[in-house]
């Protein structure tokens, strides 16, 4: 049942990837959209706010779909955890730790988590019901077809 419990983190850690993406391109769901993403990236003193927000808007939403999928997923993982520890660095931790709300911001707290998830998915893979997990079998079962092979 392991695989499983891998399985329902990285669907739950998918999902947030996935639906924050797409407010940062689309504007979905009351989001900002790609303009407005640049503009918060100009406003953190960022140089390059549009590519920036291309690439971050792309890392969200393309590493949302590969941990949907459970491809490549501790690839997809490392470039999320990257973009966590900036949210960290430069957005989350002038707010303090806990996820205070208001007009105060909000701390570390939630982006953390976030972080402990994708770097234990980088670990330990996608679990069961991935492309990656299925890969893993076909290319055992083949490995042992050859060595029954070579038995003969």
């Amino acid at each position: 049942m392991r695989a499983y419990g891998v399985t329902v983190l990285r669907l739950c850690v998918a999902s947030v990837f996935l639906a924050h993406g797409l407010q940062k391109l689309l504007g979905l769901w009351g989001g900002p959209g790609l303009e407005g993403t640049a503009a918060m990236i100009r406003g953190l003193g960022f140089p390059y706010p549009m590519p920036l927000a291309v690439v971050l808007t792309l890392t969200e939403v393309g590493g949302g779909i590969l941990l949907v999928l459970g491809w490549l997923t501790p690839w997809a993982a490392l470039a999320l955890a990257v973009d966590m520890g900036i949210a960290i660095w430069r957005v989350h931790s002038p707010h303090g730790f806990f996820l205070a709300g208001g007009n105060r911001g909000q701390g570390i707290e939630f982006v953390l988590v976030l972080l402990g998830a994708l770097v234990c998915l980088a670990l330990s893979g996608s679990g069961a019901l991935s492309v990656d997990h299925w890969r893993s079998q076909h290319q055992e079962a083949r490995a042992r077809g050859r060595a029954r092979m070579r038995k003969v």
